[in-house]
């Protein structure tokens, strides 16, 4: 059984080139030591243990050990994941990680059920459906929180400032998220909401900044990046170079030489210099804080709301043998100014807090747009 174990974990966990290597004696005694470990578990536990999943767990908690974005994925999991669910399956519209063995949310994405509800980013999802989240990886978690279309979920929250946990239950819905909404709002101000970067999100916003500068004429503009849980690179430094005409953007550094890049904005400034306001909140986060950080480092706009997420990282997804995946940290993400976002977020340069009981994004009770119109309207 030992030696079954032992030949499975060493296929598992290592490529033949490491293998390879004589200099590896510590880490064959590791496995010999994990092998073991599995094989007294199977013979002393007091329940019986179905070994496959506890390989899985295992696997899941050496990613998850390395930060809350990297996890694996089964291949029952990563099948689901690759095929659209085309109407089988609903969401609740959050954007979430890991922290203290427990659901983090990221980012609520707006008009989605988890929005509507109020869930608020940074709040902790302790239970679902009334099942423990501590001990359960991520993807686990996710897992449960999907269901038929039509379908409600309890979901058991703590926040920051609350004494008590309380629960909030959520219709599943299809999730279409329409990434661009623009409108003039008060004395010519173009009002700019991208809710997610998605693969036309540059396209759409460049086609209303056209059009707006054409026939509206706007007197300055505010790019609303609250609660965007981010989405593509490539579409976050296509935002940022349009309010640039010159300067870095970001850089990306890995372990390997492939992912150490650097990007650069191009000439032309798309609104001609206008001045401009961005707004953000804890909920944004990765491409938004990108741009958000790129901007503000280059001085070319007020950052108003209050501070991002922090997750300053991107993910590759990479297929195994086994039909599962892994979804792991490939590299980081560093600001104009060599600054990292990673644990840190990008602050204000004018907090404006959103805490109130009674907030909504673009409603009367946003202070924190109403402020940003104040600001370009005196």
């Amino acid at each position: 059984m030992k030696k079954i174990l032992y030949k499975f974990i060493i296929t598992l966990f290592f490529t033949s080139n490491l293998l390879a290597n004589t200099n590896n004696e510590e880490l064959y005694k590791k496995i010999d030591l994990f092998a073991e470990v599995l094989d007294k578990i199977k013979k002393e536990y007091v329940d019986k243990v179905d070994q496959s999943e506890l390989i899985d767990d295992a696997i899941n908690g050496a990613l998850q050990s390395l930060d809350p974005y990297s996890a694996y994925m089964n291949p029952e999991f990563f099948d689901s994941m690759q095929t659209d669910t085309r109407g089988e399956f609903g969401g609740l519209g959050i954007e979430v990680g890991m922290e203290a063995g427990v659901v983090k949310v990221i980012s609520p994405i707006d008009g989605t059920p988890a929005s509507k509800a109020g869930i608020k980013a940074g709040d902790y999802i302790i239970k679902i459906d009334g099942t423990q989240v501590q001990g359960k990886s991520l993807m686990e978690a996710v897992k449960l929180m999907r269901g038929p279309v039509g379908s409600e979920i309890n979901l058991t929250i703590r926040r920051k400032g609350k004494k008590k946990a309380f629960i909030k239950t959520i219709k599943r819905e299809i999730i279409e998220i329409k990434s661009v909404e623009a409108k003039i709002i008060k004395n010519k101000i173009g009002y700019l909401r991208l809710k997610a970067f998605n693969e036309n999100s540059s396209k759409q916003l460049i086609k209303i900044i056209s059009g707006f500068e054409k026939s509206e004429k706007p007197v300055g503009y505010i790019l609303d990046l609250r609660n965007n849980p981010g989405g593509l690179l490539t579409q976050a430094i296509q935002v940022t170079d349009f309010f640039l005409d010159e300067g870095e953007i970001l850089s990306t550094r890995g372990r390997k030489v492939t992912e150490n890049r650097r990007f650069f904005a191009k000439k032309g400034d798309k609104v001609n210099g206008k001045p401009l306001i961005v707004l953000i909140n804890n909920g944004s986060a990765s491409a938004s804080e990108i741009v958000a950080g790129a901007l503000k480092d280059h001085k070319r706009a007020i950052i108003l709301g209050s501070s991002t997420y922090g997750k300053g990282s991107v993910q590759s997804i990479i297929p195994l043998n086994n039909g599962g995946g892994i979804r792991i940290t490939i590299s980081k993400y560093y600001l104009p100014s060599g600054k990292s976002i990673s644990e840190v977020g990008v602050k204000p340069d004018i907090f404006i807090d959103d805490e109130a009981d009674d907030f909504q994004i673009d409603t009367k009770s946003d202070s924190q747009l109403n402020y940003a119109l104040k600001l370009l309207t005196t």
